[in-house]
């Protein structure tokens, strides 16, 4: 049974991201309010952490570089020992608008996953090339596992509701994509519910992107080991994340 959260965590996993990463902290309060928020400084050479503990924010720092799912493995942890419903992830660079938080939110009265798609009709983001290629088949695939339509199963932006925060504290992949499309999958063959809401995206306001040319003429090929790997995993029920964490 889904249920509406009533106590949120907005988690920032953050990598050598000291330029934007205060900025966008203070826009989430001033648009949300005293909301807690948690950047977890993903391994960073620079004053991330630093940035992060001026701006007001609770800080995890982790001494080497995880990637996106070995840090927010870290905030769905943090989430559930401490008494937290609800994760929003947002990335630190800026490129995410806080001002969608609060839909992302209340999209969890009805499922256990939403998702800001970047193209379900808002904004004018776009990809191109190999990396939009993979992402168009991806969504059709997943649309299927999940039941619904799904357009942006790469999004970073998205929110977690009890029982999906329940089953990623212990089970969310931490491998190359992982923390978007195996999780999507984990997350359908444990019986969540996934939606999506059409989100905008901005350019980033500092750092260094995690893309470049050569990096997505190979996305395609990675994409597919991800969601071949993900399918031949047995599945997880959410009654065995019950318990403490291990």
């Amino acid at each position: 049974m889904i249920t509406a959260p009533t106590n949120p965590l907005i988690v920032l996993p953050a990598y050598n991201e000291e330029e934007a990463l205060g900025d966008v902290l203070r826009e989430i309060q001033a648009k949300l309010g005293a909301i807690p928020c948690l950047v977890i400084d993903d391994g960073s050479a620079d004053r991330t952490s630093e940035v992060a503990r001026d701006a007001g924010a609770l800080v995890a720092t982790l001494p080497l570089n995880l990637g996106v799912g070995g840090a927010m493995r870290v905030g769905f942890r943090y989430a559930l020992e401490n008494g937290y419903d609800c994760v929003v992830q947002i990335d630190a660079d800026g490129q995410h608008d806080p001002s969608a938080l609060p839909q992302l939110i209340a999209g969890l009265a009805n499922a256990d996953i939403v998702i800001g798609a970047r193209f379900a009709g808002e904004g004018e983001y776009s990809v191109r090339g190999p990396r939009r290629w993979a992402m168009k088949v991806l969504s059709a695939i997943l649309s299927k596992i999940c039941g619904t339509k799904l357009t942006d199963t790469t999004s970073g932006f998205k929110s977690t509701g009890p029982r999906a925060l329940r089953l990623f504290a212990k089970h969310y992949p931490a491998e190359y994509l992982g923390d978007t499309i195996e999780a999507l999958v984990i997350a359908a063959r444990a019986g969540c519910v996934v939606h999506q809401v059409p989100v905008s995206m901005r350019p980033r306001a500092g750092g260094v992107p995690s893309h470049n040319p050569i990096k997505a003429a190979i996305y395609l090929g990675r994409a597919f080991i991800a969601l071949l790997f993900a399918m031949i995993r047995p599945p997880i029920s959410i009654a065995s994340t019950e318990g403490k964490l291990s």
